[in-house]
């Protein structure tokens, strides 16, 4: 990481540490018992209230805005899902 400046989130070692963690730490494993059938389909990249990160991180991570999820406020994977997913109305991701 290179210091002075105003973090610009383009450190791709970081970027790519920090992706691993949060895969690790946040993410939700497919395999998981408590994991829906139905997330496979309604991700959280494809949800209206899913804003992506800027910068390299944001294309796979973004922030919960839904006050009814649990997950609001709080980074998450795009394929991620959640019982308060509720589709984009243009049918886009990520």
């Amino acid at each position: 990481m290179v210091s002075g400046g105003p973090w610009t989130g383009d450190d791709r070692g970081h970027n790519n540490e920090t992706h691993e963690r949060w895969l690790r730490l946040l993410n939700r494993s497919t395999g998981a018992p408590d994991y829906r059938d139905e997330w496979f389909d309604e991700q959280c990249g494809g949800c209206r209230f899913w804003v992506a990160l800027s910068g390299e991180l944001g294309r796979d991570w973004g922030a919960c805005t839904h006050a009814a999820s649990t997950f609001d406020g709080r980074v998450r994977f795009e394929h991620d899902g959640c019982v308060s997913f509720t589709a984009r109305g243009d049918g886009s991701f990520g």
